[in-house]
């Protein structure tokens, strides 16, 4: 009756040991590490990058403990804060020979102290939030109005062209604020113009007024239409801060929305918080030139003679310098999209761009007018220019689609489709708030939180085992290995830890005894009723198991709507809650009726269970010793 099969004790061999497994990570702590990123979208960190930073480190007489390449940066980790410090100097002065253009990233941060063979089962602790972990907390406000007013320069640009090619003459376009202005000679006129900003930009609301021996016609953007740009903007400059604190190499930072027009920024475990700031502030643009083709230019990309009046020098990737005219063609306002490819009739690595109405104009025009001659797209961070790529144009190119090809691999096509899709911020930010959050701080957190998971454990444990004896070990049991369990879903799903997060770990605990509760209440009642122990064994998990799920599902969906409306810290708190109501399931039915199938089950002629006093009413006679709790 109370035998589980092979199969079953199999499952829970396997959930103890993949839960100890992933759950040991968290017991190493972190070391203080020296991480080195690409401090320049043209500049790939790769292997030669880790042979440099061991050779510098060398150099300098120090050693550290790991120095590993995970893909995107090389970490150096160290034994002490000391060391840490060293190191980065010695690694910068190696690395950045000119502090003014820097072309990596070196900054401090803190790496988990695995062991390797852990690390090669991909088990890694739980990312620490800010409040934990330390670190810094930004609030960034977001300038609206000079997204519209951007906006508005762009619907200027695209009213001129369009009246120019529909021949509909005007006395003179401005842009008064986030207002365009047109002056008109006569009524033809205006509503010839009003019927063609109506069908192709019907973003813009028109109204018109004499104006002396004119008209006025003022253009404003929709508010709809505003809503939407402040929206694009908005999520632009989200899009493009996770590009930039990915140089950091920040676990898990928290980049969120907050109101109309400020973003929030948590980047848990950096301590260099003016390097941080530097990267978050950085602007960068996208520019479309013509290559200078003539014999001076030529000579001035060789070094043997100077730059041509009209024209600036800039490297490439590969550090050749390139001449290119000062007029700036096309910049990444127009470039709607870069995506990586193959050209259908050599099978070559490509770059596929879109670019908008504006653009595609422009674009025809120009590439028309410079068949066989080259056009450089150049990339400036903090005022540093580098061209990105310097195709030739083969032929005129329209519709908005541009295909950029020639000697690429296909790394170097994903690499120029990322570096011409991260563009600019949409719109300016200052930082508004700025809080630092110090290690000890985030340490002292860890220590009260782990200390009230633990006594809350310790207390829960000691009372059941009083209360229901080796029935209430069982249970304190099943409680330590939900626990375990759900430490190790954390881990796996690298899930960020926060204060929040402890304290529904700790609520855990105490909603997960509740189901081992009504298991032994409902044994005891079995008992009361006169029925074998191996009987009431049964029943009470059987008939306990109805109530145990109804009350685990109404509380998980409340769990499923905190996580799905909640931002922060309440859906760091869903998550865990949820996580440990469907872990307690498991460890408080099937695992502790597992634990109770092998102490009890294998007694055939059982005659008394340990499960504290079996109470009955006062008038009921004769109470049968099989129902006494066992010496």
């Amino acid at each position: 009756m109370n035998r589980y099969p092979v199969w079953k004790y199999a499952i829970i061999v396997i959930a103890l040991l993949m839960g100890a497994i992933y759950t040991l990570p968290n017991f190493f702590g972190e070391a203080p590490a020296v991480q080195v990123s690409s401090g320049k979208a043209t500049v790939r960190v790769d292997s030669a990058t880790q042979a440099r930073v061991e050779q510098a480190l060398q150099a300098a007489g120090l050693r550290a403990e790991a120095i590993a390449f995970d893909g995107q940066s090389v970490r150096a980790r160290f034994d002490s804060t000391d060391n840490q410090l060293k190191a980065k100097d010695a690694i910068q002065k190696a690395l950045i020979p000119d502090p003014a253009d820097p072309a990596y990233v070196v900054a401090l941060n803190l790496v988990p102290r695995s062991p390797a063979w852990l690390s090669a089962l991909h088990a890694a602790p739980m990312y620490l939030g800010l409040d934990l972990r330390g670190g810094v907390h930004f609030m960034l406000q977001v300038d609206m109005p000079a997204a519209l007013t951007k906006r508005a320069d762009a619907l200027a640009g695209d009213i001129r062209t369009a009246l120019r090619e529909k021949d509909v003459r005007h006395g003179g376009i401005s842009r008064n604020g986030q207002q365009i202005e047109l002056r008109l000679r006569d009524t033809a006129t205006l509503d010839a113009a009003r019927r063609v900003i109506r069908e192709q930009l019907p973003e813009l609301e028109l109204v018109d007024a004499p104006e002396g021996g004119e008209y006025k016609l003022t253009a404003t953007i929709r508010v709809d239409a505003a809503r939407k740009v402040q929206e694009q903007a908005l999520k632009q400059n989200i899009t493009t801060l996770h590009n930039r604190i990915n140089e950091l190499g920040v676990a898990e930072p928290v980049i969120q929305q907050q109101g109309l027009d400020r973003i929030v920024v948590q980047l848990p475990g950096v301590q260099d918080t003016a390097k941080a700031k530097d990267i978050l502030g950085r602007t960068a643009t996208l520019e479309v030139r013509m290559v200078d083709e003539s014999a001076e230019a030529r000579s001035a990309e060789m070094g043997s003679g100077p730059v041509p009046f009209g024209d600036e020098r800039y490297l490439d990737r590969n550090g050749q310098a390139v001449i290119v005219k000062k007029q700036v063609i096309l910049t990444g306002e127009n470039l709607t999209d870069a995506q990586p490819g193959f050209d259908n009739q050599t099978q070559e690595p490509t770059v596929n761009l879109s670019l908008d109405a504006k653009g595609a104009r422009i674009f025809k025009d120009v590439t028309r007018e410079n068949v066989g001659k080259r056009m450089a797209i150049l990339l400036f961070e903090k005022g540093k220019g580098e061209v990105v790529t310097a195709p030739v144009i083969r032929t005129e190119i329209g519709g908005g689609r541009v295909q950029i090809s020639g000697r690429m691999t296909t790394m170097e096509a994903n690499d120029t489709a990322l570096l011409l899709r991260a563009g600019s911020l949409a719109a300016p930010m200052e930082i508004i708030e700025e809080r630092t959050i110090g290690p000890s701080l985030g340490a002292e957190n860890i220590a009260k939180g782990f200390n009230s998971v633990t006594w809350g454990f310790l207390v829960i444990a000691a009372f059941m085992c009083v209360y229901y004896m080796v029935f209430g070990l069982f249970s304190s049991v099943a409680l330590a290995v939900n626990l375990l369990l759900l430490v190790a879903v954390l881990s796996m799903l690298q899930a960020t830890l926060t204060l929040p997060g402890m304290a529904a770990m700790a609520l855990a605990l105490g909603m997960a005894i509740d189901s081992n509760v009504l298991i032994n209440e409902r044994v005891r009642e079995e008992l009361r009723g006169g029925a074998s122990p191996q009987a009431a064994i049964h029943a009470g998990y059987d008939r306990a198991w109805a109530t145990i799920l109804d009350s685990n599902i109404t509380t998980l969906i409340a769990g499923v709507a905190l996580l799905a409306f909640g931002s922060g810290p309440v859906r760091g708190f869903a998550v865990v809650h949820c996580i440990g109501i469907l872990t307690s399931m498991f460890s408080a039915v099937f695992f502790s009726r597992g634990l109770v199938n092998l102490w009890y089950g294998r007694q055939k002629k059982l005659k008394a269970v340990s499960i504290g006093t079996v109470w009955r009413p006062a008038g009921e006679a004769g109470a049968q010793d099989n129902n006494r709790p066992a010496a």
